[in-house]
């Protein structure tokens, strides 16, 4: 496979991994909200908070990824494949462990220490695929020849012709 076929293949893939996060945020938030109406709860709950992480730490994060992709071209190291694999392991059991908690808290029954560990064990993951996704583009801004580096030269803009 070339580069470029790389390259759009990864961006597709990162496109479509924001866009799950997107739906699966939007379906979260109605989840919340209808789970504590049937219930007629009207405390805190970690379901509060489950939509807002899945769009922000996945959909809004994938697609600042998505750019970075484009101008850096991450996929073609190594350690993208691990960044990615890491980090969406991580979110996947933080939002996973803050549902069952939420919905727990929700229905009136106890939370237990697994879902606690489960949490951090997702946040450890988290953190782990962040810096690596910090290493990752610290490598690819590295490889790139000191010309792609510099600035574009200033072009000349014509003025407008007054008639």
């Amino acid at each position: 496979m070339t580069g470029t076929a790389m390259n759009t293949t990864a961006m597709k893939t990162i496109l479509n991994t924001a866009h799950i996060y997107m739906i699966v945020g939007v379906v979260s938030g109605l989840y919340y909200r209808e789970l504590t109406k049937i219930e007629d709860f009207t405390g805190q709950t970690q379901l509060g908070v489950v939509h807002t992480h899945l769009l922000a730490l996945g959909m809004l994060f994938f697609l600042i990824v998505l750019a970075l992709e484009k101008l850096f071209i991450l996929s073609a190291h190594r350690l993208f494949g691990w960044f990615f694999t890491v980090y969406n392991i991580g979110l996947v059991i933080t939002v996973a462990a803050m549902t069952v908690h939420g919905t727990l808290t929700v229905l009136g029954r106890s939370n237990s220490e697994v879902i606690a560990l489960l949490a951090g064990a997702g946040h450890i993951l988290l953190t782990a695929g962040l810096i690596l996704l910090f290493i990752l583009l610290g490598k690819r801004l590295a490889s790139q020849p000191d010309s792609a580096r510099e600035p574009a030269p200033e072009r000349e803009i014509a003025e407008p012709a007054i008639a």
